[in-house]
Protein backbone atom coordinates (compact mmCIF):
# COMPACT_ATOMS: atom_id res chain seq x y z
CA UNK A 1 0.00 0.00 0.00
CA UNK A 2 2.80 2.01 0.60
CA UNK A 3 1.73 6.04 1.14
CA UNK A 4 -0.96 4.99 2.20
CA UNK A 5 0.83 2.86 5.18
CA UNK A 6 2.63 5.95 6.41
CA UNK A 7 -0.19 7.66 6.71
CA UNK A 8 -1.58 5.11 8.69
CA UNK A 9 -2.09 5.15 12.90
CA UNK A 10 -1.85 2.19 14.93
CA UNK A 11 -2.59 2.35 18.20
CA UNK A 12 -1.16 -0.54 19.85
CA UNK A 13 -3.09 -1.05 23.46
CA UNK A 14 -2.02 -3.66 26.14
CA UNK A 15 -1.45 -3.64 29.74
CA UNK A 16 1.59 -5.76 29.49
CA UNK A 17 4.43 -3.43 29.01
CA UNK A 18 6.89 -5.86 26.85
CA UNK A 19 4.26 -6.88 24.44
CA UNK A 20 2.91 -3.23 23.80
CA UNK A 21 6.48 -2.32 23.30
CA UNK A 22 7.41 -5.58 21.09
CA UNK A 23 4.18 -4.60 19.07
CA UNK A 24 5.16 -0.82 18.68
CA UNK A 25 8.85 -1.70 17.55
CA UNK A 26 7.46 -4.40 15.09
CA UNK A 27 5.15 -1.63 13.51
CA UNK A 28 6.80 1.95 13.75
CA UNK A 29 8.80 1.39 10.52
CA UNK A 30 5.59 1.08 8.61
CA UNK A 31 2.96 3.27 10.17
CA UNK A 32 2.76 5.84 13.02
CA UNK A 33 2.04 3.77 16.03
CA UNK A 34 1.26 5.26 19.42
CA UNK A 35 1.24 2.59 22.44
CA UNK A 36 -1.01 3.07 25.59
CA UNK A 37 -0.67 0.38 29.02
CA UNK A 38 -4.16 0.10 29.57
CA UNK A 39 -7.83 0.72 29.24
CA UNK A 40 -7.98 4.38 30.21
CA UNK A 41 -4.62 5.45 28.40
CA UNK A 42 -5.88 3.90 25.37
CA UNK A 43 -9.98 5.65 25.60
CA UNK A 44 -7.64 9.07 26.10
CA UNK A 45 -5.37 8.15 23.45
CA UNK A 46 -7.94 7.39 20.58
CA UNK A 47 -9.20 9.88 18.45
CA UNK A 48 -10.51 10.44 14.75
CA UNK A 49 -7.05 10.03 13.64
CA UNK A 50 -6.33 6.66 14.72
CA UNK A 51 -7.20 3.96 11.60
CA UNK A 52 -6.80 0.59 13.59
CA UNK A 53 -6.75 -0.37 17.23
CA UNK A 54 -4.45 -3.28 18.19
CA UNK A 55 -6.23 -4.33 21.62
CA UNK A 56 -5.76 -6.57 24.36
CA UNK A 57 -8.82 -8.33 26.36
CA UNK A 58 -7.37 -8.96 29.53
CA UNK A 59 -6.38 -5.98 31.21
CA UNK A 60 -6.93 -4.29 34.70
CA UNK A 61 -9.14 -1.45 35.36
CA UNK A 62 -10.68 -1.03 32.16
CA UNK A 63 -10.95 -4.58 29.96
CA UNK A 64 -10.43 -4.54 26.33
CA UNK A 65 -14.09 -5.48 25.83
CA UNK A 66 -15.34 -2.09 27.98
CA UNK A 67 -12.68 -0.25 25.71
CA UNK A 68 -14.03 -1.54 22.56
CA UNK A 69 -17.55 -0.92 23.79
CA UNK A 70 -17.12 2.86 24.37
CA UNK A 71 -14.75 2.86 21.13
CA UNK A 72 -18.01 1.83 19.47
CA UNK A 73 -20.60 4.09 21.23
CA UNK A 74 -18.08 7.13 20.20
CA UNK A 75 -18.28 6.13 16.89
CA UNK A 76 -14.50 7.23 16.57
CA UNK A 77 -13.85 5.76 12.99
CA UNK A 78 -11.21 2.83 13.68
CA UNK A 79 -11.38 -0.48 12.78
CA UNK A 80 -10.58 -2.67 16.12
CA UNK A 81 -8.37 -5.58 15.98
CA UNK A 82 -8.93 -7.78 19.49
CA UNK A 83 -4.79 -9.48 20.18
CA UNK A 84 -5.23 -11.53 23.16
CA UNK A 85 -4.92 -14.46 25.10
CA UNK A 86 -8.63 -15.57 25.53
CA UNK A 87 -9.83 -18.06 23.57
CA UNK A 88 -13.19 -16.53 21.30
CA UNK A 89 -16.48 -18.03 22.91
CA UNK A 90 -19.93 -17.04 22.29
CA UNK A 91 -19.50 -13.82 23.77
CA UNK A 92 -17.37 -12.65 20.65
CA UNK A 93 -20.90 -13.12 18.70
CA UNK A 94 -22.12 -9.05 19.76
CA UNK A 95 -18.35 -7.46 19.72
CA UNK A 96 -18.11 -4.95 17.66
CA UNK A 97 -14.37 -5.76 16.52
CA UNK A 98 -13.13 -6.24 12.88
CA UNK A 99 -10.75 -8.71 13.33
CA UNK A 100 -9.72 -11.75 16.20
CA UNK A 101 -6.00 -12.62 16.83
CA UNK A 102 -4.90 -15.26 19.26
CA UNK A 103 -1.85 -14.45 21.06
CA UNK A 104 1.35 -15.06 20.15
CA UNK A 105 0.93 -13.27 17.14
CA UNK A 106 3.62 -12.50 15.48
CA UNK A 107 5.23 -9.72 13.00
CA UNK A 108 3.50 -11.59 9.62
CA UNK A 109 0.12 -11.92 11.18
CA UNK A 110 0.01 -8.39 12.72
CA UNK A 111 1.00 -6.41 9.46
CA UNK A 112 -1.61 -8.95 7.50
CA UNK A 113 -4.55 -8.13 9.79
CA UNK A 114 -3.50 -4.17 9.30
CA UNK A 115 -3.37 -5.01 5.46
CA UNK A 116 -6.90 -6.55 5.64
CA UNK A 117 -8.35 -3.77 7.68
CA UNK A 118 -7.00 -1.02 5.51
CA UNK A 119 -8.13 -2.63 2.80
CA UNK A 120 -11.80 -3.32 4.12
CA UNK A 121 -11.45 0.38 5.30
CA UNK A 122 -10.43 1.13 1.37
CA UNK A 123 -13.73 -0.54 0.27
CA UNK A 124 -15.99 1.29 2.19
CA UNK A 125 -15.01 4.56 1.37
CA UNK A 126 -15.39 2.96 -2.28
CA UNK A 127 -18.69 1.47 -1.79
CA UNK A 128 -20.03 5.25 0.26
CA UNK A 129 -19.15 6.94 -3.00
CA UNK A 130 -20.41 4.43 -5.69
CA UNK A 131 -23.89 4.79 -3.80
CA UNK A 132 -23.63 8.26 -3.76
CA UNK A 133 -22.83 8.14 -7.61
CA UNK A 134 -25.47 6.15 -8.48
CA UNK A 135 -28.43 8.24 -6.29
CA UNK A 136 -27.26 11.25 -8.23
CA UNK A 137 -27.80 9.45 -11.72
CA UNK A 138 -30.66 8.27 -10.92
CA UNK A 139 -32.08 11.29 -9.66
CA UNK A 140 -31.02 13.17 -12.48
CA UNK A 141 -32.17 10.40 -15.07
CA UNK A 142 -35.82 10.85 -13.48
CA UNK A 143 -35.39 14.34 -13.78
CA UNK A 144 -33.90 14.91 -17.34
CA UNK A 145 -34.45 13.89 -20.87
CA UNK A 146 -32.13 11.32 -22.23
CA UNK A 147 -30.54 13.75 -24.93
CA UNK A 148 -29.61 16.01 -22.21
CA UNK A 149 -27.96 13.26 -19.83
CA UNK A 150 -25.65 12.09 -23.12
CA UNK A 151 -24.56 15.57 -23.47
CA UNK A 152 -23.52 16.51 -20.42
CA UNK A 153 -20.03 16.07 -20.00
CA UNK A 154 -20.80 15.91 -16.06
CA UNK A 155 -22.58 13.12 -16.21
CA UNK A 156 -20.73 11.46 -18.31
CA UNK A 157 -17.98 11.95 -15.71
CA UNK A 158 -19.69 10.24 -12.78
CA UNK A 159 -21.35 7.88 -15.02
CA UNK A 160 -17.77 6.44 -15.60
CA UNK A 161 -16.40 7.36 -12.29
CA UNK A 162 -19.32 4.87 -11.05
CA UNK A 163 -18.45 2.14 -13.63
CA UNK A 164 -14.46 2.60 -12.52
CA UNK A 165 -15.81 2.01 -8.84
CA UNK A 166 -17.79 -0.70 -9.81
CA UNK A 167 -14.83 -2.64 -11.55
CA UNK A 168 -13.26 -2.26 -8.30
CA UNK A 169 -15.47 -3.26 -5.93
CA UNK A 170 -16.32 -6.27 -7.90
CA UNK A 171 -12.06 -6.89 -8.10
CA UNK A 172 -11.95 -6.28 -4.16
CA UNK A 173 -14.63 -8.64 -3.39
CA UNK A 174 -12.80 -11.69 -4.86
CA UNK A 175 -9.79 -10.56 -2.91
CA UNK A 176 -11.63 -10.64 -0.23
CA UNK A 177 -13.20 -14.24 -1.19
CA UNK A 178 -10.07 -15.71 -1.87
CA UNK A 179 -8.87 -16.18 1.63
CA UNK A 180 -12.42 -17.44 2.43
CA UNK A 181 -12.76 -19.82 -0.17
CA UNK A 182 -8.76 -21.35 0.85
CA UNK A 183 -9.83 -21.59 4.48
CA UNK A 184 -13.21 -23.37 3.66
CA UNK A 185 -11.11 -25.69 1.35
CA UNK A 186 -9.07 -26.74 4.45
CA UNK A 187 -12.39 -27.25 6.43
Amino acid sequence: MGAAEDDTTVLVVDDETAVADAYTAQLQREYDVRTAYGGEEALEAVDDTVDIVLLDRRMPVKSGDEVLDEIHERDVGCRVIMVTAVDPDFDIVDMPFEDYLQKPVDREDLHGAIQDQLAASEYDEQVDEYLELNTKIGLLEEEKPTQELEESEDVQEIKERAETLKDDLDETVMEFDEPADAFHKLV
